[in-house]
């Protein structure tokens, strides 16, 4: 029964460890995508902010700086897409796509100008990520200390989540966001300036997906790499499509996604199965997921859609 219990909270901590950065980006991905504009950039998003976590938490040695400044380099990527995609009329999947090639390139570039030609940073101090909660409160491997010693963002996010839900369907703006994704021209008939609530939208998407990056290199991990996101903003897109674009429901999804991340990490522990089948069981539901449900999902009637301005 002990056993039982401890492996109980085991796979709580894991999951709480993956759903976070997970859920911050699909977070980022609902306001972009309800406001009519495809990002499918959120990789390339998440990438800049995991590299800019790391740069950051090694130069300040405060963990919420560096956060916070990853946030910022993500929105930096969430306006470029903004401009690109809103003001220029681009096709916003080729410039999301862009964005993907361009956040991991010039991660790399900066990390090999910054470190000696190395394409990783350096290890962090545990001093210089983030916090976690009840730090030495309980005894190291139990199962309150496996459920409540875990960063404090694995639970923020999830405050995170009902303000965003508070923000799409309890105010003004959420209505407007939401207004402009179906009916844009009637929206700007109203008064309503679609620019601005576009701009926006794919800006705090850029943010929350930096936010995302940076919880990997400042509490998963210790330190950027080339390979850190993994494709975790493609799930995080799959979370949204399969939570039919509303916090709520990518809250759900991330959540079951993190917890198949979770299994795969205890079942990689047991030595039972191979790893490389381990590895693919996010991949698999992720897959399994879009082809039940993407179907059923209703995506915003002008998503995807130029908008111009009239005169």
């Amino acid at each position: 029964m002990n056993g039982l219990i401890k492996d109980l909270g085991l796979l709580i901590n894991a999951t709480l460890i993956a759903t976070p950065p997970l859920l911050l980006a699909a977070l980022g991905s609902c306001f972009s995508e309800r406001c009519g504009v495809v990002n499918i950039g959120i990789e390339g998003m998440m990438t800049i902010g995991a590299f800019t976590g790391a740069v950051m938490g090694l130069t300040t040695g405060n963990g919420w700086i560096a956060f916070l400044c990853a946030g910022l380099a993500g929105a930096l990527f969430g306006l470029i897409h903004a401009f690109v995609c809103i003001s220029c009329h681009a096709d916003q999947t080729i410039a999301g796509t862009a964005i993907n090639f361009l956040g991991p390139g010039l991660a790399l570039f900066l990390c090999k100008a910054m470190y000696n030609n190395s394409s990783d940073t350096p290890a962090m101090d545990p001093s210089c990520k983030l916090p976690k909660l009840f730090e030495g409160v309980f005894k190291t491997g139990s199962f309150w200390s496996n459920v409540l010693n875990v960063y404090a963002v694995a639970y923020l996010v999830f405050v995170l989540a009902f303000v965003c839900w508070f923000v799409f369907y309890k105010t003004k703006f959420g209505a407007h966001l939401r207004a402009v994704g179906e009916h844009p021209e009637a929206c700007e008939s109203l008064g309503i300036d679609v620019y601005k609530v576009r701009y926006i939208c794919v800006i705090l998407s850029g943010f929350f997906a930096g936010l995302g990056g940076a919880f990997v290199t400042l509490a998963t991990i210790n330190q950027f790499r080339p390979s850190v996101i993994v494709g975790q903003g493609f799930i995080a897109i799959a979370a949204v499509i399969f939570g039919k674009f509303s916090p709520e429901g990518a809250t759900k999804a991330c959540l079951l996604f993190g917890l198949c991340s979770g299994i795969k990490s205890l079942a990689a522990q047991s030595n039972v199965v191979s790893p490389n089948l381990i590895s693919m069981i996010p991949y698999v539901v992720t897959i399994i997921a879009l082809v039940l449900f993407v179907g059923k999902a209703h995506t915003p009637a002008a998503n995807g859609k130029i908008f111009v301005k009239s005169k």
